[in-house]
């Protein structure tokens, strides 16, 4: 376990740069139980902030093993009318939404893979409204990290000390172990900020990736926005929605993405990995899907809505991040997605797209922007990747080499 004192600076960070919590405002927070004195640490800066409520959602890896072993088939197509309105009401209350991962990625391995998907879908379908809300900043959202014994376990399999190693591994990830992790933070935002918009005011028509099993072109839509670090809500207020983060993101036109690429990093997809696995792609869709393990759930992601056979978020970071030099597969996307150019199945951000959070669905579609029940980032970066950017001329110039920057 970390020090009090380092518990109390991440739970500084998660509600003070993280989610920004103001005066007055309430706090929805979601973790496992095996995180609670983590949680504790926070709700007690959210109320010394000035906090009106937290409210806290817990969850338990293994009643959630017991239940899509053992709960019966239809309860799969069933999301609580209740759980979707509380959703609903807080985000209309202009809540803050904190979220602690910590889950097992091998979690629901056996499980019959249509369980998980009906309970995926009847998810996304109940809770579209509130994550509208997210994906536009409407409300301040941040998702952070901390050690399960499963999850540390698989990080860490010949380690005596696996809590303590991963403890340690995300509080570096992180900045916890620096003297002043906000001030580390607002240096950090900075400069992802700074590229962003060198790359939005670049204005690259497309993107064309390649290496080693990966060949593919990405149209990116005329009036595109690169994001980076934090930005602001609704009412102004800046957040930071990933601790760690090391990206810089856009969102590619919906039928704009030709050729084939591969991962680099397993992806933990609803409690299985997914691995070794290569998408082509025909005018933005999907059109095959191979993987070495977990083509099961992999068919199933894909499937879930028209909108999972396309993309939704393109993101670009060098191969020699923090993260990334750490050398440490996380098995967690928060993680291996910041030490590693990835994209992501599904919908995309409508903060894109300028003035896109003003934007109805229809209009958002005529845009270029990929609507779904779902986003799932994969990664595809390593050493090997070049990206070059192509421009209104059709002049390419350099953007990434060997998975660095070029730019």
């Amino acid at each position: 376990m970390p020090t009090q004192e380092q518990l109390k600076k991440y739970a500084a960070l998660a509600v003070r740069t993280g989610v920004n919590l103001q005066a007055g405002q309430q706090l929805e927070i979601r973790a496992g139980i095996e995180n609670a004195p983590l949680v504790r640490e926070i709700t007690r800066v959210a109320y010394e902030v000035g906090a009106s409520n937290v409210y806290v959602q817990w969850s338990d890896d293994e009643m959630t093993k017991i239940r899509y072993f053992d709960a019966p088939e239809d309860s799969f197509d069933v999301f609580p009318q209740w759980l979707t309105a509380r959703f609903d009401q807080l985000a209309e209350e202009k809540t803050a939404f904190l979220s602690v991962v910590s889950e097992d990625p091998d979690l629901l391995n056996g499980v019959e893979s249509s369980r998980i998907a009906r309970a995926n879908k009847a998810a996304g379908v109940a809770l579209a409204n509130w994550r509208k809300f997210v994906m536009s900043d409407n409300v301040s959202w941040c998702v952070i990290a901390a050690p399960s014994e499963a999850w540390a376990a698989k990080v860490f399999p010949d380690s005596e000390r696996a809590v303590e190693e991963l403890w340690d591994a995300i509080l570096k990830a992180t900045r916890v172990d620096q003297d002043n992790p906000v001030a580390a933070w607002e240096q950090h935002d900075a400069n992802l900020r700074t590229k962003a918009t060198f790359l939005t005011e670049k204005k690259y028509k497309k993107l064309h990736y390649t290496s080693p099993g990966t060949e593919l072109t990405i149209e990116l839509p005329e009036r595109h926005v690169w994001l980076g670090g934090g930005g602001p809500n609704a009412d102004g207020v800046d957040f930071i929605a990933n601790l760690p983060t090391e990206e810089v993101f856009t969102l590619p036109n919906k039928t704009g993405v030709n050729g084939h690429v591969s991962s680099t990093k397993p992806l933990s997809y609803s409690g299985n990995l997914i691995d070794e696995f290569t998408l082509w792609f025909e005018d933005g869709k999907i059109v095959k899907a191979e993987a070495k393990q977990g083509q099961a759930a992999l068919d199933e992601l894909i499937s879930l809505d028209e909108g999972a056979r396309y993309l939704g978020e393109v993101a670009l970071v060098p191969h020699h991040s923090p993260i990334s030099d750490s050398g440490i597969l996380f098995y967690n996307t928060l993680f291996d997605e910041n030490a590693s150019c990835h994209l992501a199945i599904g919908r995309a951000y409508s903060t894109c797209l300028e003035n896109g959070p003003s934007l109805s669905n229809e209009e958002l579609a005529e845009q270029g922007a990929n609507d779904s029940m779902t986003h799932v980032d994969f990664m595809i970066g390593s050493a090997g990747l070049s990206i070059d950017g192509e421009l209104a001329d059709g002049t390419r110039e350099p953007v990434m080499r060997e998975g660095n920057w070029a730019i």
